[in-house]
């Protein structure tokens, strides 16, 4: 089994997925305590959907994110470059008429402003380059269309802080060593979240890669947090 470095080459991070894929999904409800499902829908909620629209889910894994996305009546393609996931989400019942498309955050397969939202979750801090990945998003944005982005962030209150932190480096690996079919990855996600950076300073990242109206939204007491932005009407 395959766990990726803080480096985070592409190569590394995308073979790590490939190997927790089989039981990913089952393992993030019981990480997140059931979480999982109320984020997604509220990621789903702030990208304020309209039917018909076309929408682009970066990172999407299996494409359960993907999946709640489409309950809007959208056209969701799944995007990721872990062949891994792609393969265990087109095997789901549930995602039999969704897209799934092999790609890479920072060149992504896809013609300029050829989406009205695009969306990420969980996987901004595991690219390369965030702020090429930024840019590649506004790229396939059409002009006025949206961007969230659902990441791990960092809790508003010390005490709780604290314990969340010990919980990740801590029981989060005990955890997955008994229900993940790649315990060790969840060793680099634990740190990988542990060194992103907080709310405020993701949202000046947002901004510098282009895109404009950058808020956030912490979720459960900020143990998560929903950047919105949108794709400026002339891209440079």
């Amino acid at each position: 089994m395959t766990r990726a470095t803080l480096d985070k080459a592409p190569h590394e991070v995308a073979q790590m997925f490939d190997g927790v894929a089989r039981r990913y999904d089952v393992t993030n409800t019981v990480l997140s305590f059931g979480q999982d499902r109320r984020w997604r829908r509220r990621t789903r909620a702030a990208l304020t959907l309209s039917r018909g629209e076309r929408v682009l889910d970066l990172a999407a894994g299996t494409g359960v994110s993907t999946a709640e996305l489409a309950r809007e009546h959208v056209s969701a393609i799944a995007c990721d470059f872990s062949i891994g996931m792609l393969r265990a989400g087109r095997g789901r019942a549930d995602r039999a008429a969704i897209p799934f498309v092999a790609g890479d955050a920072l060149h992504l397969p896809f013609a300029d402003a050829s989406f009205d939202a695009v969306t990420i979750s969980f996987g901004l801090r595991n690219v390369a380059d965030t702020a090429v990945a930024l840019r590649e998003m506004r790229r396939v944005t059409k002009p006025g269309g949206r961007l969230v982005v659902c990441e791990f962030s960092r809790p508003t209150l010390g005490p709780f802080r604290y314990v969340y932190l010990e919980y990740l480096m801590r029981a989060l690996p005990w955890v997955a060593r008994r229900v993940s079919s790649n315990p060790d990855a969840y060793v680099y996600l634990a740190e990988s979240i542990r060194s992103w950076p907080p709310q405020p300073d993701l949202a000046r990242v947002i901004k510098d890669a282009g895109w404009t109206d950058v808020s956030w939204r912490n979720l459960t007491g900020g143990i998560v947090a929903l950047h919105r932005a949108t794709c400026p009407a002339l891209q440079p």
